[in-house]
């Protein structure tokens, strides 16, 4: 199918928006994007990406200017939350050495897609609130301007609440998981090295990496607890709760805190995969499709694959609608693995009992001992996908 045919209208511009609107474009499409923010930002956030996301950036163009503004791991850490002792060490550059993940401030990756997006001859619209997005043929838009938008397909990359979501599927009905997530970003006085390192205590963890050259640090910490916490990026908690949820951590995890300002907290839900990806020449990606937990780190990852493979079924079936059912089975199926290793991995982090939390992180230290590249390698099946190449 020649896409240049073809006037597509992209809602959202995050990281699965920019991305497919970059995709089509290349394609040949006649691209908009629409962002209901006043200016196209991201701020305080670190994202790790990896080399299944990687590989779409660098079949979009954008390898060498990805690696300019990334940091590479060298290694995963973990360790106990009270002994500066190492339980385990994943060292990439030895058994990955192949292979590229990559530390990135999320404003930085956004503003690399957003330049390469305008210089495409992408249109991005500012200040374009959706309030109802109609399938049909043709598939309409409803701003809360009072416009009606039409084009021959709507991409919904609009996130967690989809207005294209909805439509294709009714309300949401995600699940408290018993979790909430802070996130903060503080300078790297404690001189990080290029690795993440994970905390482990009794129901909760803490996360960290560098970012921008090694001047700042990313901090998620994650805890279990009962309180319900608004599921949002934009609610701000006193630092000194986050302190004290965190008492007992000892060493870096520790310093790290007492730098720790006004950090984002958010409550982490379990949504499902949508069921329904596409309906009347209206489609979803990313976060709209299929939000995920963040302890695989596979939320921007998950939205880059599906920007390349909307955009590659796009340009080879015969029709729309054709397409976006190629689109939603070949991604479906993947997402929802990915999903589910998400899902079940927190546990392993957070034992309570002090004679277990002790017998499992033995288990994992002598595992790295024994077989140090099968333990790199068991997400393999995540990590060395790539859709580039028909994956």
């Amino acid at each position: 199918m020649q896409l240049n045919e073809i006037r597509i209208v992209i809602v959202g511009a995050g990281i699965g928006g920019l991305a497919a609107a970059l995709a089509l474009r290349l394609q040949g499409a006649d691209v908009t994007v629409l962002e209901q923010a006043e200016a196209i930002a991201e701020v305080g956030a670190g994202i790790q990406v990896s080399p299944n996301g990687a590989s779409v950036l660098g079949a979009l163009g954008l390898g060498d200017a990805f690696e300019a503004a990334t940091i590479r791991c060298r290694a995963v850490v973990l360790s106990d939350y009270r002994r500066p002792a190492e339980v385990l060490r994943l060292d990439l550059t030895k058994h990955a050495a192949d292979q590229r993940f990559a530390f990135v401030h999320r404003a930085d990756l956004i503003e690399l897609l957003a330049k390469a997006v305008r210089q495409a001859g992408v249109n991005i619209r500012l200040l374009q609130k959706v309030e109802r997005v109609e399938p049909g043929s043709p598939p309409v838009l409803q701003m809360c301007s009072g416009a009606r938008i039409t084009a021959d397909l709507i991409v919904g990359a609009d996130g967690l609440h989809s207005r294209a979501r909805q439509a294709l599927n009714g309300t949401a009905r995600p699940f408290f998981t018993g979790q909430v997530a802070w996130r903060a970003v503080v300078p790297n006085d404690q001189r990080l090295p290029d690795e993440a390192r994970v905390f482990m205590g009794p129901g909760r963890h803490l996360v960290c990496y560098p970012l921008r050259d090694g001047a700042m640090v990313n901090l998620v910490a994650v805890q279990e607890r009962q309180e319900w916490a608004a599921e949002s990026w934009s609610h701000t908690d006193d630092a000194g709760n986050l302190r004290s949820a965190f008492a007992g951590f000892e060493g870096l995890p520790k310093a790290l805190l007492n730098q720790v300002d006004s950090p984002a907290l958010w409550g982490l839900f379990r949504h499902p995969v949508a069921r329904c990806w596409h309906k009347g020449r209206v489609t979803i990606l990313g976060d709209a499709a299929h939000p995920t937990l963040p302890f695989m780190a596979q939320g921007a990852n998950m939205a880059l694959e599906d920007a390349w493979v909307l955009a590659e079924e796009l340009s080879r079936a015969p029709g729309i609608e054709v397409a976006l059912d190629t689109y939603q089975n070949r991604r479906r199926p993947r997402v929802e693995r990915v999903i589910a290793a998400a899902n079940g991995n927190a546990w392993k982090y957070h034992l309570r009992s002090g004679p277990v939390r002790s017998a499992a992180h033995l288990a994992l230290h002598l595992g790295g001992l024994v077989a140090p590249a099968r333990m790199v390698r068991q997400f393999d099946w995540i990590y060395r996908h790539d859709v580039t190449r028909g994956d």
